[in-house]
C-alpha cells in the first residue's frame, strides 16, 4: 500500500538500503534514469551509479543521519534535492533522494 502512494508522483522518489542498494524507485525516477537502465537499477548499488565525491556524501548521510538539500540546474531546468535517511525500529535503514523541479515563478512566502 505504501509504494502506491509513491508510484505517480510528479516527481522522482528513490530509496538504497543501508549498503547502498536500490530497494525502490518511482515512476518519475524511473523514467529520470531510464538512460541509465531506469527500474533495472533496482538491485544495483547507488555507488556503482556515482562518482567519488558523491558516494563519499551517500556514505556520510547514512552514517551521521545528516540530511543534504542542494539545488542544481540541468539541461536547462533547476530541480531541489533532498537526501535523507530513512529509518526502520529507530536506527538508520538506507537513504531516501527525492527530486523535483522548482518552477521558475515559484512563489516565496516570509511568515512569522
Amino acid at each position: 500500500m505504501t509504494e502506491e502512494i509513491f508510484k505517480e508522483l510528479p516527481f522522482a522518489v528513490t530509496a538504497c538500503d543501508i549498503d547502498g542498494k536500490i530497494i525502490y524507485m518511482n515512476e518519475k525516477s524511473s523514467t529520470t534514469f531510464q538512460k541509465y537502465g531506469g527500474e533495472s537499477l533496482i538491485g544495483k548499488s547507488l555507488y556503482d551509479c556515482h562518482n567519488p565525491n558523491s558516494s563519499d556524501k551517500i556514505m556520510e548521510i547514512i552514517q551521521t543521519g545528516e540530511a543534504n538539500s542542494y539545488t542544481i540546474l540541468k539541461n536547462g531546468v533547476k530541480k531541489l534535492i533532498y537526501q535523507s535517511p530513512w529509518y526502520k525500529a529507530g536506527q538508520i535503514a538506507g537513504l531516501v533522494e527525492i527530486s523535483l523541479i522548482i518552477p521558475e515563478d515559484m512563489a516565496h512566502f516570509v511568515r512569522k
